[in-house]
């Protein structure tokens, strides 16, 4: 078993400033048709400056339970928003968020857009033999939305690296903060 030692130190608490940010988070992940415990994780762990986080610690500093906790960070790592941690002989489960998250989504959302085409192909068989359609028009345009949807991912893939690179020194906001 790993000692206390081991285990990174985060923060016991949040200041307001990091609550009010990830409540906010939270909410607008919820209006995105997600659950809001699900930002609350994602907002939690791009603020708190620590390599990783434990569900225990995350369920300390959001005051939620260990089940919302395990189910929201099940659901986050399955679309690559959050990544698993393992550290050798300790059995609780930590999580991490990549420094360019938003990249790492792009690229696992692929991967949901491919079995989304094979789920698109299975229904074109249900339509064997059906003539020039309603429901063969949708199923067209479904196929051809994504096969044009996973190609541009590529394209956007690289532009956002391209972006994200030469913007990396500029803070967000600086030039308001001076404006009157």
């Amino acid at each position: 078993m790993t000692g206390a030692d081991d285990a990174p130190a985060p923060p016991l608490e949040l200041d307001d400033s990091a609550r009010q940010f990830v409540e906010e988070f939270g909410l607008l992940w919820e209006k995105a048709q997600s659950t809001r415990m699900e930002g609350r994780i994602t907002g939690l762990l791009m603020i708190v400056d620590a390599p990783y986080l434990s569900s225990a610690q995350i369920a300390h500093l959001l005051q939620a339970s260990a089940g919302a906790v395990s189910t929201s960070t099940r659901v986050l790592v399955e679309v690559g928003f959050i990544k698993r941690h393992v550290i050798p002989g300790d059995r609780n489960h930590y999580f991490r968020v990549e420094d360019d998250i938003w990249g790492s989504f792009l690229a696992g959302e692929r991967a949901y857009l491919m079995r989304l085409a094979e789920a698109i192909e299975v229904g074109f068989a249900a339509l064997d033999g059906d003539g020039d359609t309603g429901r063969r028009r949708r199923m067209i345009n479904a196929h051809n939305y994504m096969t044009w949807l996973s190609d541009y991912h590529r394209t956007m893939l690289k532009e956002w690296v391209v972006y994200r690179d030469s913007h990396a020194s500029q803070t967000p906001g600086a030039d308001r903060r001076g404006a009157t």
